[in-house]
């Protein structure tokens, strides 16, 4: 998956709004961190999300560190969390599942032979 494919990844969505639901005053370096993605793409990520309407981005005021933001879902992003929570279990459900006939099959095949 190439660098934009990620950043524009349902999934890379929907952990970077997570994250942000969970910790408004998240810094973009700890979003990447946590989210296993670039500096870069969370701000192409964040860029993407403000651009549809799901962030809004603030400067915290009075504040030393000039590059302190928060972020903060808005009712649309919220609602859009949610939708790509649900697609998110759902694929990961489907991954499970497949990857426990994978193990049942494996598992049998060996314990045959012995």
């Amino acid at each position: 998956m190439n660098n934009k494919s990620k950043i524009q990844h349902p999934d890379t969505h929907f952990k970077v709004m997570d994250l942000i639901h969970k910790y408004p005053d998240i810094s973009q370096r700890e979003i990447a961190k946590q989210a296993s993605i670039s500096l870069g793409s969370v701000h192409y990520c964040l860029r993407a999300l403000g651009e549809k309407g799901w962030l809004k981005v603030k400067k915290f005021k009075n504040n030393p560190n000039k590059s302190a933001y928060f972020y903060l879902l808005t009712p649309e992003g919220v609602f859009q969390k949610s939708r790509l929570a649900v697609l998110f279990l759902r694929r990961k459900k489907q991954e499970y599942d497949q990857m426990k006939l994978q193990i049942d099959a494996l598992s049998k095949e060996l314990y045959e032979k012995n």
